[in-house]
């Protein structure tokens, strides 16, 4: 596959057969594949173009830019979801918050990804990453159950951590043993990956096995070096990574373990699957946060995908490696829930 990366290790011990992690090597490199320009079916400037022109503008008025992006990222999945062979199913989790089932007629029943969305806390909805959404279900062969938690401003943190412990217990209430629900997310969606299993183990409950992560935001501060140096090859900007900050936290603590799972005590989490793209602007902070989870010893499988920008699975109908990379996370849902 054109953007799966090769991994090596310094130190003297090879990484363990099936977990492209090493407990006891600490430094990790990454050697790009070969064939390392962008993969897109139509030339790679207009297509960076395209998003960027759609990238959120924290100064315009949040309803036009709710709307627009929606829109966008509607039609970047239009081909998947106008395929028409899934079902789907809302279902209250509580009186202001909303759950989608997303099935094919290949997904098997007892188990579930518990998906959370992207869009910086402040957009987003199932609605528009229902491509993501069948894709992963297809990629797993599991049902996909995915929440419309509560959006800033309206709702701070930690409303949307709330809502997302919500659906989790909602799920194991419904039957669902832990060890049969898969949570993973994109972006700021990959972010309640990680506080709500936080959340979950403080509460001494049973953890799932794995959390999937695509292109999470880490820390609230955003102040690692690929913030400046990748400020030109993301289609996202510094100034909204800034505007989520302030969004989001309304004043709280930046470093709150729960907002940021940078600063959490990572010992007792499950193993993780992360995935970055060199392009960047968090991938600084993620490679920083995949350091010390692995020396907290928590397993984790970290995937850095060459020339990729955030959350480019979205447009896996426009990038082959979009569609390359969930089949990837497929592949790790499937023999995590298998088990």
């Amino acid at each position: 596959m054109s953007g799966v990366p090769h991994l090596m290790y310094t130190g003297i011990e090879p990484a363990l057969p099936g977990t492209g992690y090493c407990r006891r090597i600490p430094f990790l490199y990454y050697v790009p594949s070969p064939k390392t320009e962008i993969m897109i079916q139509e030339s790679p400037e207009e297509f960076f173009a395209l998003i960027r022109d759609h990238a959120p503008d924290p100064k315009a008025p949040l309803p036009a830019t709710r709307e627009d992006l929606s829109a966008f990222y509607k039609e970047m999945q239009e081909d998947v979801v106008n395929e028409g062979n899934h079902k789907i199913g809302k279902v209250k989790i509580t009186d202001v918050v909303s759950g989608y089932w997303i099935t094919l007629p290949d997904s098997i029943m007892d188990r579930v990804i518990l998906f959370f969305h992207g869009g910086g806390f402040t957009l987003g909805s199932t609605e528009d990453h229902m491509g993501l959404c069948i894709r992963l279900a297809r990629a797993a062969k599991a049902p996909v159950f995915s929440v419309d938690y509560r959006l800033s401003p309206e709702h701070v943190f930690p409303a949307a951590l709330e809502d997302a412990l919500e659906a989790y217990h909602y799920l194991v209430s419904n039957g669902f043993p832990p060890h049969r629900i898969l949570p993973a997310g994109i972006s700021v969606g990959g972010t309640l990956v990680l506080s709500m299993l936080l959340s979950i183990r403080d509460e001494g409950r049973p953890l799932p096995l794995a959390g999937v992560c695509m292109s999470p935001a880490v820390d609230m501060q955003f102040s690692g070096e690929s913030i400046s140096k990748n400020s030109d090859r993301d289609w996202i900007t510094p100034a909204r990574l800034q505007s989520i900050e302030k969004a989001y936290l309304a004043g709280h603590d930046p470093r709150d373990p729960l907002a940021s799972p940078m600063h959490a005590r990572m010992k007792g989490l499950p193993r993780l699957y992360i995935q970055m793209g060199t392009h960047e602007l968090l991938l600084s902070d993620i490679g920083k946060f995949v350091d010390k989870a692995r020396w907290a010893g928590v397993p984790v499988q970290a995937e850095l995908w060459e020339g990729m920008f955030h959350s480019w699975q979205i447009f896996a109908g426009q990038v082959p490696e979009g569609k390359e990379a969930i089949d990837q996370a497929g592949a790790f849902i499937q023999s995590i829930l298998a088990r």
